[in-house]
């Protein structure tokens, strides 16, 4: 059986004071005008993950306006071991949130994964590769909690850990307690670092079977080095130590530039067009468009492979920008990876060719409408 969303239920999020969608193992197309909230479903179901979702918004305005209700996501997800039920919401006061998987509640969002992993491709990416080293990082890491889970919480722990140190060093701080966060930023860094190089080995293998595919280009990936003048070491202990003998050596430099110079935080991704040998960023829109679509068609096959959940795709206004045979060959690789996916547009007829593969509703003003 393919692994998919059963029902779908939404509460005070975004425009959706309340609603209801129930669904079986096709696609699900949503189309409707601007505004009516094609992506705000996408995003509700993003949240049924680790981390902040494909807006990467706060939660607490995600808040429906007008609502005392507290938002709230809750899916039946059908799986080969029967249906589980998976909820997160809003939290009083704190501008946390909780799950609850099967009624019960659960102390770490990452315990979602053990049911569903969701991936995602919105119009906002598609200036990822001549954009900022940040938005290749933030996409790099997300494509690594998709297979690992606890990323998203490691990067997060680093990133609190980084400004701590940075604190310390603006207000002269005791060495001592420099000492003390180095330790742990370095323990955070090397789970970081070596997650990400991990996951991109065992992309690139895969993204290697598939060379020859015409419609997606393949990617070459790499990190830009973590250091500028020696080697990376490769078991986790031995980066931490590299780590804190160099964050040690740099405090006056850290300290005087207001910000940590050396850590995962600084390496980008660099992302080459396999076929032709040239970096992406220098690809026409078209071709940085199919390389994207390839990348993230390759990922969740790798997802898919070393945890046995294929993951839910979320693909915003996909269809939009490519031509007739591209939306095939793209409509083709999603039922190739059996998983259920959820593709916005504001034309009906962009979607002609999934034929009686998909669902197919109306989306206005906040409201579901199935279409027939």
């Amino acid at each position: 059986m393919i692994r998919h969303i059963s029902r779908l239920r939404l509460t005070a999020f975004r425009n959706y004071l309340s609603a209801a969608l129930d669904l079986d193992s096709r696609h699900l197309v949503l189309t409707g005008p601007n505004g009516a909230g094609k992506t705000n479903l996408l995003e509700a179901i993003s949240l049924l993950s680790p981390g902040r979702g494909l807006r990467r918004a706060s939660f607490e305005t995600v808040q429906a306006q007008g609502s005392d209700m507290p938002w709230a996501v809750a899916a039946t997800v059908e799986t080969e071991d029967g249906p589980a039920d998976i909820g997160t919401g809003g939290a009083a006061g704190d501008g946390a949130r909780r799950v609850r998987i099967n009624g019960a509640n659960v102390r770490s969002v990452e315990a979602m994964s053990d049911y569903l992993r969701v991936l995602w491709l919105t119009p906002a990416m598609d200036g990822l590769f001549a954009g900022p080293a940040s938005d290749r990082r933030r996409f790099l890491d997300r494509l690594v909690t998709t297979l690992i889970p606890g990323h998203s919480g490691a990067v997060s722990d680093y990133e609190k850990a980084m400004r701590a140190r940075n604190k310390l060093l603006e207000e002269q701080g005791d060495p001592r307690w420099l000492d003390a966060v180095e330790t742990q930023l370095a323990e955070t860094a090397a789970a970081v670092h070596l997650a990400r190089t991990d996951s991109l080995a065992h992309l690139q293998t895969l993204i290697a079977e598939s060379l020859e595919d015409p419609n997606f280009p393949a990617a070459e990936l790499a990190l830009t080095p973590l250091f500028e003048d020696r080697p990376e070491p490769v078991a986790s202990t031995a980066l931490e130590a590299e780590l804190k003998g160099v964050w040690a050596a740099s405090r006056h430099l850290d300290r005087a530039a207001g910000r940590t110079i050396y850590g995962p935080h600084r390496v980008d991704l660099e992302v080459t067009y396999a076929q032709k040998g040239v970096p992406a960023a220098l690809g026409s829109t078209g071709e940085q468009k199919a390389l994207l679509i390839g990348l993230i068609l390759a990922h969740a096959r790798l997802v898919k492979r070393r945890t046995g959940i294929a993951p839910f795709l979320l693909l915003d206004e996909i269809a939009a920008h490519l031509d007739p045979d591209r939306r095939r060959a793209l409509f083709g690789a999603l039922d190739a990876l059996g998983t259920q996916c959820f593709l916005t547009g504001t034309d009906q007829m962009l979607f002609t060719a999934l034929e009686a593969r998909a669902q197919r509703v109306r989306v206005e003003d906040g409201r579901w409408i199935p279409e027939h």
